[in-house]
């Protein structure tokens, strides 16, 4: 049907959210939820008309604003028209991209699956002319992180070996993976639930948080109503940054005095490590408290797991303001004026409410992936992938898979290398290890953003890599593909591939629409290379 004729058929100005996302689907050609109208309505974006229970929107409103945002014609002029907009995978929603265990815990840097997916899988179109990769291939990816390679391997049935230097991602890769014993990790759960109860009866800081809630519930509503207050900010009505300073100073009276009423001490004594500095104390204490409690655990398996679920929670119980948890930059102690919800919030003073959601939330992901699993095997190794003999890694845990490798050789490697300069990759979990107590490896990173982007980097970053594939090439069948996601800015990649003895036969390049960054906007590309023997 033409748009036009779609347009004119509604009949009306104003439509419900399932008319319009109808609509806006037929519209952009890509899949719209009622939750994706529900969003835009929320922050401000769109008015709401009708009422709360059934809400309606103006068509027009919606059409402006999607023409507004349409984005392919205008990224080409900048990119260049060889941009793969198949590769966007603007089609998929945010909970397609984190489908099953890929949200089992949060990473800077990974790809989203469906990209995994278009190069493994058997398909084909007008820029993936062959297809690479078939079902009971070895799959090999050398940087790792938190295994996305390796699950999309098992979900098309091909086993797949990772690499990383980072415990931290070894272990967040092979719970990913590795098949568990779901009820008794449920029953740990439960255990584990009830000593954390017995422990918090002992601290007024659940009682503190939820009558501080209470009180914010009440002022917001009356200072800061939805979706009110963010279209009087839109528009010009309020000036946001003088009425908000002046409500965060009056509700700050409120928050000290229930500080006062319930004797809760904010910060702790030492301010020396990344865990004194970023978690207030009746957080670090429920924190300790549980982390002991997993450490005597016997259950590797159950234990791993559980690792995964208080790291998680730590890291959303950071003192930090929720725009900023990403990228910190100074501990919260006190309520404030977000930004991001146009509201008043509050720092988190007990883990219970996130250690709920993420036990739930891990054991359903994990069933979710048993449903779809493969009986294929992966693994991620602990290593430095310049020097380590990934057979002899192998064969020590999987002996019988080693005599697979060691016949069949692995077809190819897909892999996204660190970009040179932009993530210290031990640091972001450094709760985590300061936590349990792991051995870090920052030294052996390949391009952390702690040694920048200067010449000196990219050379020491052009070698790394390069060594990288060429120590892996000895376990690559002879007719490899080999498939590098990067932003190469710096043209890093054909030097790299020179110094491994291979080429790059392809340069796939796909626009990056699906970020974390608070600039979603400004055209972003970022390539894949496709590299065989020189």
């Amino acid at each position: 049907m033409e748009q036009k004729t779609l347009f004119e058929n509604w009949g009306k100005k104003l439509i419900n959210l399932k008319e319009a996302s109808i609509w806006a689907s037929n519209y952009l050609n890509r899949k719209v939820t009622i939750s994706n109208i529900s969003y835009l309505i929320q922050y401000g974006r769109l008015k709401k008309y009708g009422s709360n229970g059934n809400p309606l929107v103006d068509i027009e409103e919606l059409k402006n604003y999607y023409d507004s945002f349409s984005k392919e014609k205008n990224w080409q002029k900048i990119l260049g028209e060889d941009i793969n907009w198949h590769l966007s995978f603007a089609q998929y929603t945010e909970a397609e991209r984190t489908k099953h265990v890929h949200r089992l815990h949060p990473y800077k840097g990974k790809f989203i699956p469906q990209l995994v997916e278009y190069f493994l899988d058997s398909h084909t179109d007008e820029f993936k002319k062959e297809v690479y990769f078939h079902k009971g291939d070895i799959v090999l990816d050398p940087f790792c992180g938190s295994g996305t390679t390796l699950v999309q391997a098992n979900e098309l049935g091909m086993h797949a070996i990772g690499i990383d230097i980072s415990f931290f991602n070894t272990l967040i890769s092979n719970v990913k993976v590795e098949k568990h014993n779901l009820i008794l990790i449920e029953d740990t759960i439960r255990e584990l639930n009830s000593r954390l109860k017995e422990f918090q009866k002992t601290k007024n800081n659940i009682l503190f948080e939820e009558h501080l809630l209470s009180e914010l519930t009440k002022f917001n509503n009356k200072y800061f109503p939805s979706p009110e207050y963010k279209r009087k900010v839109a528009n010009g009505t309020i000036k946001e940054n003088e009425y908000a300073k002046d409500k965060e100073k009056e509700f700050l009276t409120i928050y000290n005095e229930l500080v006062q009423k319930y004797q809760i001490k904010i910060k702790q004594d030492k301010n020396e490590t990344f865990l004194d500095k970023w978690f207030l104390d009746p957080v670090r204490k429920e924190i300790d408290f549980l982390s002991q409690e997993i450490k005597k655990i016997n259950n590797i398996d159950v234990k791993n797991v559980l690792t995964i679920i208080l790291s998680r929670t730590a890291r959303s119980c950071r003192a930090t303001t929720h725009s900023d948890l990403a990228t910190l930059k100074e501990p919260v102690t006190t309520t404030y004026y977000c930004k991001k919800h146009g509201k008043i919030c509050k720092p988190i003073f007990s883990i219970k409410k996130w250690w709920d959601f993420y036990t739930r939330d891990t054991l359903t992901r994990l069933k979710e992936f048993d449903k779809l699993r493969t009986n294929t095997f992966q693994i991620c190794l602990t290593g430095d992938s310049r020097t380590i003999d990934i057979y002899e890694e192998i064969k020590k845990a999987n002996p019988e898979f080693g005599e697979l490798l060691l016949r069949q050789k692995i077809k190819g490697i897909f892999s996204s290398p660190p970009y040179v300069g932009l993530i210290d990759y031990h640091e972001q979990h450094a709760y985590a290890y300061e936590i349990f107590g792991f051995e870090r490896n920052d030294e052996l990173e390949i391009g952390p953003l702690s040694k920048g982007q200067g010449e000196e980097q990219r050379n020491s970053y052009i070698k790394g890599v390069a060594e990288v594939l060429i120590n892996c090439k000895k376990y690559l069948q002879d007719d490899y593909d080999v498939f590098l996601v990067a932003n190469d800015k710096f043209n890093l990649y054909p030097k790299i591939a020179e110094l491994a003895g291979m080429k790059i036969v392809k340069e796939f390049k796909r626009p990056v629409l699906c970020r974390v960054e608070k600039d979603r906007e400004t055209p972003y590309s970022e390539s894949i290379f496709h590299l065989k023997e020189g």
